[in-house]
């Protein structure tokens, strides 16, 4: 019993390291592909430039969630996808009325805020693709 307790927290640890890292990748795209949207593009909005940025992010992370991270792959990519972003869309919000409560209300430091936001965003997000998204 508890050789097999082992296996399954160590298969929870690689899948937890798999999902730092395909965060990292996904933010280096979204990064990568701002920049180029604004320095090479020469986009004048850097809101625009972000917004597409953002969607090509979200889709690697949506992609290396998928067959990287939980490698839940026999479901309809289309289902997954749906709930996936209903998801972030749901997690943006609480992320923007989290910063919106800590700074615009209670008159704290937005980086603190963010810090705060992101470290909910971040769990939230894991727990949520394991349970919701890739059911696993």
């Amino acid at each position: 019993m508890q050789n097999q307790n082992l296996h399954v927290d160590n298969i929870g640890h690689k899948q937890l390291t798999r999902y730092v890292i395909n965060g990292v990748v996904a933010t280096a795209v979204h990064y990568s592909i701002l920049t180029f949207n604004l320095n090479v593009l020469g986009m004048q909005s850097a809101g625009v430039a972000n917004l597409l940025a953002a969607v090509i992010g979200i889709s690697t992370s949506f992609i290396g969630s998928r067959y990287y991270v939980f490698r839940k792959t026999d479901a309809l990519i289309i289902h997954q996808a749906g709930k996936f972003l209903l998801l972030y869309a749901m997690i943006a919000c609480l992320h923007g009325l989290i910063l919106f409560i800590w700074t615009d209300i209670w008159h704290f430091d937005f980086r603190i805020g963010f810090l705060i936001a992101t470290g909910m965003q971040v769990s939230l997000s894991y727990f949520g693709n394991k349970i919701l998204v890739f059911n696993k």
